[in-house]
């Protein structure tokens, strides 16, 4: 079991630490976490985080493109997993599934591995 550090919060979010282990910086990460949790988890979060989801889009938004602080890195993160667990509450009755889909190992994203906050293009050069 590896240790992990503590996530780095802007004033205002204290709340939002016990979701630390949804402060996943990459879409391959977040994805797993998604698939692996229960149902129970998804809902849990999406219950909690959901009314904090504007303010946290408001703090990182006064940052240029690729120059998010470590402060706001993990409500980002955050964020970015409300995005990928919301469907998934809100339209699959909180499937960590998709319903009706090809296995989702088998999609590979081109800039899954990506820190996502860097902003940095799939395509271009790196």
């Amino acid at each position: 079991m590896t240790m992990q550090t503590p996530m780095a919060l802007p004033s205002g979010f204290e709340e939002l630490v016990r979701f630390s282990r949804w402060a996943l910086p990459t879409a391959d990460q977040r994805t797993k976490a998604r698939r692996e949790a229960s149902s129970e988890d998804l809902r849990e979060f999406y219950d909690a985080v959901l009314s904090h989801v504007e303010a946290i889009l408001d703090a990182c938004d006064g940052f240029a493109l690729g120059e998010l602080p470590e402060s706001h890195r993990g409500i980002f993160n955050i964020a970015l997993s409300m995005a990928e667990i919301a469907p998934h509450v809100e339209f699959y009755r909180g499937d960590p599934g998709v319903p009706y889909a090809f296995e989702e190992e088998r999609f590979i994203a081109v800039h899954g591995a990506d820190e996502t906050w860097r902003a940095l293009p799939p395509n271009g050069p790196r």
